[in-house]
């Protein structure tokens, strides 16, 4: 996973808990979590609609 190991990764979770603060890492993750969704939404949607435009050009 592009290199990092465990003490990498310590590191970065301890940088990012002194930036943002213990109380704000679960908003953080929630709106993370979210936008992922709707990504994978919009890719999904997209593919649909373009099978969808196939059919309507038969």
């Amino acid at each position: 996973m592009f290199g990092l190991g465990l003490p990498e990764l310590i590191v970065i979770l301890v940088i990012v808990v002194v930036l943002f603060g213990a109380s704000r890492l679960p908003q953080i993750g929630e709106g993370l979590g979210k936008g992922i969704k709707n990504f994978r939404k919009a890719m999904k949607g997209g593919e649909e609609g373009e099978e969808k435009k196939k059919e309507v050009e038969k």
